[in-house]
């Protein structure tokens, strides 16, 4: 029983005072909430230090002055607040948001910048070679919709090269399966890969190799004469390469078993 009369007035302490401990909501004074300019000055202020504070005069800005040029501004800024978080959950809601700012805003200066970003998302978290890929994939398209959309935009200059970026890192990721296949000497297999970065990606900076590779597959498959346009691409494209010796060797084996034949 003295255990129970020590814990009334500790009951009675948090049932009177415990409530005014919670957190209050901020609320927005008539004055500033009657003013977008106002409302944008203490969103900005608190968009470091506190950003969902920020962002609730962000919004009662772009919901009471929808029209406004700091309601772009405000719409910006709560999708950057999203993505200099970054987290993943935080990249789903900015690119949420620059979509949505498109969609209110299409002709604004802005809209590249926007459209930059959402494809960043992606970018921000894509993974290394030999892992899913499918956040590269989504990032290469987005970059490209802005060289679209927008091709006279400084952002569409920097896009174009996140776009070479995207491209040889997916190419490299589809080099790996490719090799994996041709070392196990499951040639259909990596033919069928190695072809695919000839079609999409023809930048690639090892395409000496995957041409050596493609056509040594063709040669080691029995398909000699379907390798013979490989090992002479390489050899007249990337004179320099190693793999333009190796296929002028596979070239003359080629040659030399025609001679027999005959």
């Amino acid at each position: 029983m003295k255990k129970f009369r020590f814990l009334i007035p500790v009951i009675a302490l948090f049932l009177l005072f415990g409530p005014s401990c919670k957190k209050k909501n901020t609320e927005i004074s008539p004055d500033i909430a009657s003013d977008d300019e106002a409302l944008y000055e203490m969103g900005e202020k608190f968009l470091k230090k506190d950003p969902e504070k920020a962002r609730l005069y962000l919004r009662q800005l772009i919901d009471s002055f929808p029209k406004s040029f700091y309601a772009q501004r405000a719409k910006l800024a709560i999708a950057d607040s999203y993505f200099h978080k970054g987290d993943e959950g935080s990249m789903v809601i900015a690119a949420s948001e620059y979509r949505e700012f498109i969609s209110l805003y299409p002709y604004s200066p802005s809209a590249p910048y926007a459209q930059y970003q959402i494809a960043m998302t992606f970018y921000k978290k894509f993974l290394k070679p030999g892992r899913d890929q499918t956040k590269t994939r989504k990032a290469l398209a987005e970059f490209k919709k802005l060289v679209t959309n927008y091709p006279s935009s400084e952002e569409a200059e920097k896009a174009k090269e996140k776009i070479k970026e995207c491209e040889e890192k997916l190419a490299e990721h589809q080099f790996g399966i490719g090799e994996f296949y041709y070392k196990r000497n499951a040639y259909k297999a990596a033919v069928s890969r190695l072809k695919e970065i000839i079609t999409k990606y023809p930048n690639y900076s090892k395409m000496d190799k995957v041409y050596f590779l493609l056509g040594n597959s063709y040669y080691e498959w029995n398909k000699v004469e379907e390798s013979v346009p490989y090992f002479t691409k390489l050899i007249s494209d990337f004179p320099q390469s190693k793999f333009a010796e190796k296929a002028k060797e596979k070239m003359e084996e080629i040659e030399e078993s025609d001679k027999q034949k005959k």
